[in-house]
């Protein structure tokens, strides 16, 4: 009887050889990998959370608004003070209707309230954003509320102490005749000065919107830098409109931080701006 034939067991494969799966969950090369918890939302749960997110905005200002209605009076005195040192002496600030200065004190606490809740308006600007941005982005959360208020209330003090001095006295001097007098009304002028402050504190704004922008890849520091002349001639023309007078020294004192700031913009925006799909493809490799 014969006996049975047995085959001589098979040595392991060793674990080097063996072939690999690749794992279905990790990103293909070249793609770029989706941020961190990140939340699907619609079209409308979008204009859902951006409804939210103005909604807190406007609650921070009225409460500004609540803060700064206190201190109406004293506020404006000291918004209208380059505009009386500009004056002639004895001529003073008119109202032409009775309800003027009522106005005028509530266009004040209105534009207190904004300036006094710029942190929280950012604040709520990074909410609306921050789900859509990857874990590293996140941590510059406080630099970015930061950096944006104390470059806000430094373009509106740099407009109250260095532009409005010598801008209003070259406002007036545009009349220089005996036959004239000027007559300013409270509404008018605040409106000059409000615009001017406001208009300074957007522009010091430029590099942190930049860099935001950068951040989540609707512009590079390369797109920035190719349409640098464009840049340049718009600021120009910008700071020719927000300026109330076409002398040079005012027109160069807002044009020139606005072409610095830009500048400054595009350097941020290599350093935190998200890389294109490529270059991370090829620093992987």
């Amino acid at each position: 009887m014969s006996e049975p034939v047995t085959s001589a067991p098979q040595a392991a494969l060793p674990a080097a050889s063996m072939p690999t799966m690749p794992d279905p969950a990790a990103p293909l090369p070249g793609a770029t990998p989706e941020p961190e918890n990140e939340v699907k939302l619609t079209f409308f749960d979008h204009l859902t959370e951006l409804r939210k997110r103005v909604t807190q905005a406007l609650i921070g200002v009225v409460l500004g608004m609540a803060v700064v209605g206190v201190f109406t009076t004293q506020i404006f005195d000291w918004l209208m003070g380059p505009v009386r040192a500009a004056l002639p002496p004895g001529l003073k600030l008119v109202y032409i209707d009775p309800i003027e200065p009522f106005m005028v004190y509530l266009k004040v606490a209105i534009y207190g309230g904004i300036f006094l809740a710029v942190p929280w308006i950012l604040w709520q600007l990074w909410q609306f954003t921050a789900p859509g941005l990857y874990k590293k982005e996140k941590k510059i959360v406080f630099p970015f509320i930061v950096s944006g208020t104390i470059l806000f209330y430094a373009g509106a003090a740099f407009c109250r102490f260095l532009v409005m001095p010598p801008a209003f006295p070259a406002i007036l001097g545009i009349a220089n005749s005996a036959t004239l007098v000027p007559m300013l009304s409270m509404s008018a002028t605040l409106g000059i000065v409000l615009a001017m402050l406001l208009g300074f504190g957007v522009v010091f704004e430029v590099p942190v919107v930049m860099t935001f922008l950068s951040m989540i890849g609707l512009v590079s520091a390369r797109s920035l830098a190719k349409y640098r002349r464009f840049a340049i001639v718009i600021n120009v023309a910008a700071a020719a409109i927000l300026t109330p007078t076409g002398d040079p020294i005012n027109l160069a004192l807002m044009a020139v931080p606005m072409i610095v700031f830009y500048e400054i913009g595009i350097i941020l925006a290599r350093i935190v701006g998200k890389k294109p799909a490529t270059d991370t493809a090829i620093v992987q490799a």
